[in-house]
């Protein structure tokens, strides 16, 4: 099996390491600054428990095939680790099986790109046993893709004409069965994992309440506004991928409301596409959301690139966020910004009501967040009117958990009310009264 891991303890990583971010001269890298790309490659490096001893910006003409930078910048960069050694070097980029041989022996040391240490980050965070399946499943396919690097000295030893398979080659073989039936497994264990959970779907559609999903980057605030909402204890720090595994909450509004909160797994730019399929069945959750929260850090300052990004996995999941109207966004972490850029906030959201200002850590702008919730959800609801016996306590008391009393008249012996309904309990309240009628 391939060894492309370093080693790291229980929790993460651990070890010194320096951090390269590869960007093209003259180019902003999807609207991003590419400063603001190597902080982030940073903080994933933090977020595996890494210690960054170094971290610098390459410039680059045009990616080289052999070992993705020049020979100049490798030999520099050789040279570097000779006088101060480190365990890991971090490309903030995607590299080939050949470039990341190539530069681990030039570097006499492990080298990962981004896509193996956001794998890393996962393996690391998953707790959950369907967390576990879905991070497994991942880092196997990646690994797979990079199986050809491991067996290369023995290919050597195969000679002859070729037309029998040496021990490089045999090897080589068994380990990609070895991986694909392994992969099988996995995806058959997963389908079972979607499978439950559409079962888990349709037991809260009968219920029924609608379900809200927050999504977004990761690192915008999602769990602390989850926390702050459900008054749960969601894992919530200041650390990339702080949440994997998804969490959901029942929460209660006025008028008896309720609806089912859902926090989900953070999005990053150039999120591994291994990661997107193995979460499918995790992220389905808000493919069948009623609401959909883009919770967005609108204090960072690559918030719009990450905005960007978030619809970007959004519409490979297959929601089209902008034209979506299920879709509002939360400009999260205003307690960070001066009174210039409240300001152009507060102007900015007024030009897209469907954005809601908050910080999730001091509760401000929560409120006008459910008030846009309850209106997004329950702007159609019927208003009927009923009329109960006065000994009808019961449903006298579900109709004022349930709906919203716009009126109410005692006479008569008789109680008359003007009750708003959405239409999910209307359709309860409906069932109710058929099964309280008197069989005839």
């Amino acid at each position: 099996m391939s060894n492309d891991r370093f080693n790291h303890n229980g929790s993460g990583a651990s070890g010194r390491a320096l951090v390269l971010h590869p960007c093209l001269k003259q180019r902003v890298e999807n609207g991003r600054d590419p400063k603001a790309r190597l902080d982030e490659a940073v903080s994933l490096a933090h977020a595996i428990g890494l210690d960054v001893v170094h971290a610098e910006l390459v410039a680059l003409a045009a990616p080289r095939p052999a070992m993705l930078l020049g020979s100049g910048r490798v030999e520099a960069i050789r040279e570097r680790l000779a006088m101060a050694p480190v365990d890991l070097v971090v490309i903030d980029g995607e590299l080939t099986p050949v470039q990341q041989r190539n530069l681990e022996k030039a570097w006499n040391c492990k080298v990962i790109d981004r896509t193996g240490l956001i794998l890393e980050i996962f393996g690391a965070r998953a707790r959950s046993r369907e967390g576990r399946l879905q991070v497994e499943l991942a880092q196997l396919t990646y690994q797979r893709s990079r199986l050809v690097r491991t067996w290369t000295h023995l290919e050597r030893q195969r000679g002859g004409l070729g037309a029998v398979g040496g021990p490089g080659e045999s090897q080589l073989e068994a380990d990609r069965r070895m991986f694909d039936q392994r992969i099988v497994r996995l995806k058959q264990r997963l389908e079972a994992v979607a499978r439950r959970r559409e079962l888990q779907r349709k037991t809260r559609r009968q219920v029924p309440w609608p379900v809200v999903a927050l999504v977004g980057y990761t690192n915008a605030g999602k769990s602390t506004l989850f926390n702050h909402l459900t008054q749960a204890q969601v894992f919530a720090e200041d650390l990339l991928f702080a949440t994997l595994d998804p969490t959901i909450r029942a929460l209660d509004l006025t008028g008896g409301r309720r609806l089912v909160l859902s926090d989900t797994v953070g999005f990053v730019s150039d999120l591994p596409t291994q990661l997107i399929a193995a979460f499918r069945a995790t992220l389905e959750e808000v493919l069948e959301a009623d609401l959909i929260l883009h919770v967005r850090d609108i204090a960072h300052l690559d918030s719009e690139a990450q905005r960007h990004d978030v619809i970007r996995v959004l519409a490979e999941l297959g929601i089209d966020a902008e034209a979506d109207d299920r879709v509002v966004e939360v400009l999260n972490k205003i307690d960070l910004l001066d009174q210039e850029a409240l300001l152009r906030l507060a102007n900015g959201s007024r030009r897209r009501p469907a954005s809601v200002p908050v910080s999730a850590v001091s509760g401000a702008g929560t409120e006008e967040l459910l008030a846009a919730i309850v209106e997004r959800l329950w702007h159609a609801r019927d208003v009927i009117e009923i009329t109960l016996a006065p000994g009808d306590g019961s449903g006298l008391a579900w109709l004022y958990r349930h709906g919203e009393v716009l009126s109410r008249e005692d006479a008569q012996g008789e109680v008359r009310l003007r009750v708003g309904l959405d239409p999910a309990n209307l359709g309860r309240w409906r069932k109710r009264q058929e099964a309280a009628r008197p069989i005839a």
